[in-house]
């Protein structure tokens, strides 16, 4: 197969959009990918955010997650330190361990961007989280025997529930 000539579409400060013979797709400009957290409390209790997604024109309920890499200054940082500090600051946990339990394409027709859900354990609660600067997020610390109809609840409610949330559970033996 001849290798074909790329083509940039528009580039701006987090997207390209580029055209690959027929097809045109989405790369992040400045990140080697994202982490999904799978991060259980002490109490048995799974950690999720909810935020505004401007894209969705809605709020969410998600994994914690985070870019890897997406800053100058963790250019070149391991998904597992990247997935321990997205966490702490989205949620306020501190992990003392890391582990992907699975990677791949996030949405393989949309994006070349690639996803590394990660569990996270030896959770210690350090402060309020509710992300960086710019970030408004809510906390959620569901009871795991509980989540599943938290997550129904909160989808009458009129939120959307990121489907990854249900791959995290398949993890943790609760799907």
């Amino acid at each position: 197969m001849s290798e074909a000539k790329i083509e940039i579409l528009h580039e701006g400060r987090f997207l390209r959009l580029l055209k690959d013979r027929h097809w045109e797709y989405v790369e992040r400009t400045n990140s080697s990918g994202a982490a999904f957290i799978l991060a259980v409390t002490p109490e048995d209790e799974l950690l999720l955010v909810e935020q505004y997604r401007l894209p969705l024109h809605a709020r969410t309920i998600e994994l914690p997650a985070g870019m890897i890499g997406d800053d100058e200054g963790f250019k070149g940082e391991a998904v597992e330190a990247s997935a321990l500090r997205e966490l702490e600051e989205e949620t306020g946990y501190r992990g003392s361990a890391a582990r992907i339990l699975a990677s791949g394409p996030v949405a393989a027709g949309m994006t070349s961007e690639q996803l590394h859900l990660v569990e996270i354990t030896g959770l210690t609660h350090v402060h309020a989280g509710g992300g960086v600067e710019g970030e408004d997020i809510t906390v959620h610390r569901v009871p795991l025997r509980e989540v599943h109809g938290w997550l129904e609840r909160k989808r009458a409610e009129g939120l959307q529930v990121e489907p990854r949330i249900y791959a995290a559970l398949y993890f943790q033996g609760r799907g």
